[in-house]
């Protein structure tokens, strides 16, 4: 399905949560958590299934959000669910030019056969960039996942993640994807990570942006939820209207 083109409108308000050319933390990327959610907080309709809540002038706003980012992250649960593109197909009017943000998939357990995924079909016709791969230093690659991220131009990154806390978890998987010079991510999701990096903003600063998008639907008793498990609270707010989703963007108080 093509793009319908940006509202106008939409810019001007995202701009002062676009990553910054200095980011407020040296030692890790800028972090935009960005996600749609229903009426009642859910993100999915049931765990493990795929649920559209966003409307196409908003979906047109992720892929202008995600060419203004070195990478996107995502979930094991949400590659397993989705079988997300995880492209980007956004371009500045007059230009030819598409961003190729770096995929980043957070598999502690290699989970995930990228060369059985819809990314790979894309990038076997020499479409974006190849997914960096998060799993635990602990776990054996498959030679077949790993031949095929090479020959794309992917790779694995082992990291030591169990038996650590998560913000150390974090604090590992950030740095570490720093030095690989990504210096902005957007976080798409799922369900765990949205939850973790919110809660764990009163241990840590993580997110430096927040763009939730919100569909005019309620998801019902079944849902994924967004439940920080810890009181969170917000600074800079501002709220878009459109036709059918509203967006509120926002920074996470550390207070």
């Amino acid at each position: 399905m093509s793009l319908i083109p940006l509202p106008p409108s939409l810019i001007p308000f995202l701009k002062d949560y676009l990553p910054q050319p200095l980011s407020s933390c040296p030692h890790r990327p800028f972090i935009t958590l960005t996600y749609a959610q229903s009426l009642d907080s859910k993100i999915a309709s049931k765990p493990g299934q795929q649920t559209k809540i966003s409307h196409l002038e908003t979906k047109t706003m992720t892929h202008y959000l995600r060419s203004k980012h070195d990478a996107i992250l995502v979930g094991i649960g949400t590659v397993l669910a989705d079988d997300p593109k995880l492209n980007c197909r956004y371009h500045d009017p007059g230009s030819d030019v598409i961003s190729s943000p770096r995929p980043i998939i957070i598999d502690p357990h290699h989970k995930w056969k990228y060369s059985k995924s819809q990314l790979y079909k894309i990038h076997e016709s020499n479409q974006g960039l190849s997914p960096f791969i998060i799993i635990d230093e602990s776990i054996s690659i498959d030679p077949v996942e790993l031949e095929a991220l090479d020959h794309h131009g992917g790779k694995f990154i082992p990291l030591p993640l169990f038996n650590k806390s998560k913000s150390e978890s974090w604090e590992s998987i950030l740095s570490s994807l720093l030095q690989l010079n990504l210096k902005s991510i957007m976080i798409e999701g799922g369900a765990m990570i949205i939850n973790d990096l919110l809660s764990l903003q009163h241990d840590k600063k993580f997110i430096d942006s927040l763009i939730i998008t919100i569909g005019p639907v309620f998801l019902g008793s079944e849902g994924v939820t967004v439940h920080p498990h810890t009181n969170v609270e917000l600074d800079n707010i501002n709220w878009w209207s459109g036709i059918q989703d509203s967006i509120l963007c926002a920074n996470v108080s550390t207070k």
